[in-house]
């Protein structure tokens, strides 16, 4: 498989890194028990003769020529971790470039991949367009308002669709590496996760921190800060409209349009979290954890923490200890 990283000036250094040392592992594994060539050409290209990381460090890049062509290109993710920082470097000549290349090789039958921030960049060509996608959770909203045709999940760590493949937040360069060597050899694969201490994860969802989506709408920001105070109190779209002075059409389109869900999927948001902290270094049982976020009883919300985190409440306790 011949992959070509592509890297833009002020890259993540850890991105990069990362993506780099899982296939020179799985390369390293291959040639030692299966007795056979490295299975993964990787080469670091660019659009710009000198290309820096975030931290200043050169990265040796190989010019872009039109042979040979590669199987997958993977961008990885700029160090741009605010709005008021991206949309700018998205204007970039360089970024304006690499849209360009990415559309030529997709154009030639590769297939494309990004993970983190460079998401953005990979949706910027289009190629997302009516394909389900995942990106950095808390640039989540700013992806939904750029990106309207880009049927977004940042719930999840890695979208496979088609011919592109997107992974989430900052450590999901290292599922996206693994989902390919893992289209290689399952058994590779796994012995790079396990030396690199990698679990094989598949949401997002337990790392996302409810405020920082609502920071970016004033109205989702004020409902947030509602519903966080009645977290105990029963939901009603109607009262929480009117707490706001505004519509319920207002308050569940404003929450469609920023955060993707409805008003009561991000009230039970908040839940979860509120459940999680109480669950952190607390012995309280689950029917006093239920009733302090607003359920009636236990079983309902073991219910919304395995739907919502993927684990049972004895799992969560291990894991926050």
């Amino acid at each position: 498989m011949r992959i070509f990283i592509l890297a833009l000036d002020d890259l993540w250094d850890t991105g990069l890194a990362v993506s780099l040392d899982a296939f020179a592992l799985a390369n390293s594994f291959s040639a030692q028990l299966m007795k056979g060539a490295p299975h993964f050409d990787v080469s670091v290209v660019g659009v710009r003769k000198r290309v820096r990381s975030r931290h200043g460090f050169p990265i040796p890049v190989q010019a872009i020529s039109s042979e040979p062509k590669p199987d997958w290109v993977i961008v990885p993710a700029l160090a741009k971790g605010t709005p008021e920082q991206l949309l700018p470097a998205l204007q970039r000549p360089d970024v304006k470039l690499a849209k360009t290349q990415l559309l030529k090789w997709h154009a030639a039958g590769a297939s494309v991949a990004a993970s983190c921030i460079g998401t953005f960049v990979l949706a910027e060509t289009g190629l997302l367009d009516h394909r389900e996608a995942t990106t950095t959770w808390w640039l989540a909203p700013v992806f939904r308002q750029r990106y309207p045709h880009v049927l977004l999940d940042e719930s999840r760590i890695l979208v496979s669709s088609g011919t592109a493949v997107t992974a989430g937040a900052a450590m999901g360069h290292l599922d996206l590496a693994l989902w390919l060597i893992r289209t290689v050899s399952p058994q590779i694969s796994s012995l790079v996760s396990r030396y690199l201490l990698a679990d094989l994860r598949s949401l997002q969802a337990p790392y996302i921190i409810p405020n920082h989506l609502a920071q970016s709408d004033p109205l989702i920001s004020r409902f947030e800060q509602w519903a966080r105070e009645n977290l105990k109190q029963g939901f009603s779209l109607q009262q929480a409209a009117k707490a706001l002075a505004t519509s319920s059409r207002t308050l569940q389109r404003r929450c469609d349009a920023v955060l993707g869900k409805s008003p009561l999927a991000y009230f039970q948001d908040l839940r979860v979290e509120h459940a999680q902290s109480l669950l952190h270094g607390n012995d309280a049982d689950i029917e006093s954890i239920a009733a302090e976020v607003g359920y009636a009883d236990g079983a309902t919300l073991r219910t919304l923490l395995r739907e919502r985190l993927g684990r049972g409440v004895r799992d969560l306790r291990a894991s926050l200890r």
